[in-house]
């Protein structure tokens, strides 16, 4: 009885300790302090085909990871969450995502927002089911269908972050990237989310101002990528001008404290490219030009070879200029050779003898693997065939050639593949 009674104050004695503890929260947790890539890396080493490769990445499993600059959260985590919501960034530096994107445009109001288009809340909020659906550029239009119940005229709406204000904008929630064309109403309309996508993480897909997003990311402890996206109205905007766009962005990080290495501000501009090197130099120095040139030119988006020439003759005078990054999709940086095998194109080392940094987009966001790879890997489709061969692209552009970085819709895959190489 003696020793039952000791045993019983000690419990309650450790028991009173314990709750007097203060209690963490999980949204007080800090996501960048346990890194976590869950089961898809392994599933996608295990995929790949027999080799050297395979043998080295199944080799690293059982490592604890670490967070990496290699790894850059496209829009967040936007492979399942919602792009661009305080949920996608954070799962993006839970998968150890050194530098995370804040796609940036602005409101009716002047005021900058992380969305990945000027107007795209239509299809990634839930926007035409709330009374700000009447503010829309273009309103929700039903689906017209025939006596046969024949879509004959699909769904269409359009809504812009400019349509509405800061205070309207932060009423919305955000959702995975996406709309059924053959809705009638507004509410299936929010539907039709990709097969390879999820729905599961969408609430409540809370949406991000530009200065929010850089407080979060300050707390994770994460670099920063803002893209300047280009304004789908008429500039200037009520007298803001794109200068003032540009300048208003590199202010919001100078105020919030951040030093220019840890950001590194895009644009598919080459002019506002040249503004930053001009006007803010430590900021443009590490400035990431986005390159469609390649592709733009063609209503299909796949690669024009004149164009694709004419990057490749641009490279010296890009980096007199003061261009030290340049960013164009996968497919510009590989081809195939005679054996069908993956290599670094002309692009990659006329850019790499132009000393100009690359950084590739995006990882995990093209499907179905086992016919190609579709539009991202579509220089070398012949030598996609599996989920695997994910990893192996990302080796030659990694290892042959010699990206800083690149973006993904699932960040925990390119930090498996750093950590075990090192980057």
């Amino acid at each position: 009885m003696h020793t039952e009674l000791m045993r019983f104050h000690l419990s309650t004695t450790l028991l009173a300790l314990v709750t007097a503890l203060p209690l963490a929260h999980a949204t007080d947790l800090n996501p960048a302090d346990n890194i976590q890539v869950g089961p898809r890396p392994y599933y996608l080493v295990e995929d790949m085909d027999a080799g050297q490769l395979k043998e080295e990445l199944q080799h690293c499993g059982n490592q604890p990871f670490r967070k990496t600059d290699f790894s850059i959260g496209h829009r967040g985590a936007a492979l399942q969450f919602p792009e661009h919501t305080k949920e996608s960034y954070q799962a993006a530096a839970r998968m150890g995502a050194g530098i995370i994107e804040c796609d940036v445009t602005f409101t009716k109001d002047k005021e900058l927002v992380c969305r990945h288009s000027q107007c795209d809340l239509h299809t990634t909020t839930n926007i035409v089911a709330t009374p700000l659906a009447n503010k829309c550029s273009k309103p929700f239009t039903p689906a017209q269908l025939d006596a046969s119940g024949k879509v004959v005229k699909p769904a269409s709406a359009e809504c812009c972050t400019s349509d509405i204000t800061l205070a309207e904008f932060k009423t919305l929630k955000g959702k995975m990237d996406a709309s059924n064309p053959n809705a009638t109403t507004a509410a299936d309309y929010l539907k039709g989310t990709a097969n390879f996508r999820t729905d599961l993480y969408t609430a409540p897909g809370t949406l991000m101002t530009h200065q929010e997003s850089i407080a979060l990311f300050q707390k994770m402890g994460t670099k920063m990528t803002p893209e300047l996206k280009s304004a789908s109205v008429k500039m200037p905007f009520d007298g803001f001008t794109q200068q003032q766009y540009a300048q208003k962005m590199i202010d919001e990080y100078k105020a919030a404290g951040v030093p220019a290495c840890d950001v590194f501000p895009q644009s598919f501009e080459l002019d506002d490219i040249l503004y930053w090197v001009k006007h803010e130099s430590e900021f443009g120095e590490q400035a990431v030009y986005l390159d469609d040139e390649v592709y733009k030119n063609d209503p299909d988006e796949n690669l024009v070879p004149a164009d694709y020439q004419k990057q490749i003759a641009a490279m010296p005078s890009l980096k007199a200029q003061g261009v030290n990054y340049l960013a164009p999709p996968m497919f510009t940086l590989v081809e195939l050779d005679a054996n069908n095998d993956i290599v670094p194109s002309a692009y990659a080392k006329a850019a790499q003898a132009a000393g100009i940094n690359l950084i590739a987009w995006t990882l995990e966001r093209s499907y179905p693997m086992t016919t190609g790879g579709g539009w991202y890997y579509q220089t070398v489709n012949k030598g996609i065939n599996n989920d695997g061969d994910t990893l192996k692209m990302l080796d030659v552009l990694a290892q042959d050639v010699g990206i800083k970085g690149i973006f993904s819709d699932w960040p925990a895959t390119v930090t498996y593949y750093a950590n075990c190489k090192g980057l």
